[in-house]
């Protein structure tokens, strides 16, 4: 075991010291078609008995990645078409501040209606993790959504009213870089600096820590380590993978 695993199960002990159990939970970015890189990965939710939050862009989706094994995968919707529409200075984001929160909402309405199944959960997951109006998350309670989840530690489980946010903390893809796997120790850090950061009280301790993945983008470093890290974390006592359906229930998802 490296020195970067190590420092990661250091933690999990201080975790068990304290009497509570390491929550993670496992959210994959940018599906619609089926393809090889897909069934990869569900097929390794299920192997290695981890729940995957599937985020699904609605528009041209195939019907076959709607039908997931309601064992291991949830749906979850990933903005509408995934295009960009920010304006000049703004980050990237397919909801900009200058949309009309009324035509942002009917896009998203008709989005939720392509993805609706058995396993679709009523949480929007925005592409690039942004909305550009604090007006149109206000509003997503009100058309019907329960949960919200984008990237970095929450301010609190209901930041926005009405709407139960659990974020993921953990990308292993190198955006600014080689776009391939972000490397062990950069990942297993930030994993660590989140869980000791909710220990310490300067995060959201009920905010499971999640892990990010993309797997249209996967080399094949990011497959060995995302078969690693759920082997390594299921083979010991300590650390459970939630489902994302206890947590947008419950807003908290830590094991106690």
């Amino acid at each position: 075991m490296t020195l970067h695993w190590a420092e990661l199960f250091d933690e999990v002990a201080r975790w068990q010291d304290a009497g509570r159990t390491v929550d993670f939970w496992w959210r994959d970015d940018d599906a619609w078609h089926l393809d090889p890189a897909l069934a990869r990965l569900v097929g390794l939710s299920a192997s290695a008995q981890v729940p995957l939050a599937l985020a699904v862009i609605p528009h041209g989706v195939h019907e076959q990645v709607l039908a997931q094994d309601a064992r291991w995968i949830r749906i979850l919707q990933h903005g509408v078409d995934h295009t960009r529409r920010s304006g000049a200075g703004e980050r990237k984001t397919e909801f900009p501040a200058a949309e009309a929160v009324a035509d942002a909402l009917g896009r998203l309405q008709q989005g939720r209606a392509l993805i609706a199944g058995p396993v679709t959960l009523p949480v929007l997951v925005p592409p690039w993790n942004r909305l550009g109006s604090i007006d149109l998350a206000s509003r997503l309670a009100g058309a019907g959504y329960a949960g919200l989840s984008r990237f970095g530690p929450r301010a609190a489980p209901a930041s926005v009213p009405g709407l139960v946010q659990v974020n993921t903390h953990v990308d292993i893809i190198d955006w600014r870089g080689s776009r391939g796997f972000v490397g062990e120790e950069a990942a297993l850090g930030a994993a660590r600096a989140h869980l000791q950061a909710r220990r310490e009280g300067r995060a959201d301790i009920d905010e499971a820590t999640g892990w990010l993945s993309h797997h249209l983008v996967h080399d094949d470093a990011c497959w060995r380590f995302l078969a690693q890290l759920f082997e390594r974390t299921r083979s010991r006592g300590g650390v459970v993978w939630q489902a994302a359906d206890g947590l947008f229930e419950s807003g908290r998802g830590a094991a106690t």
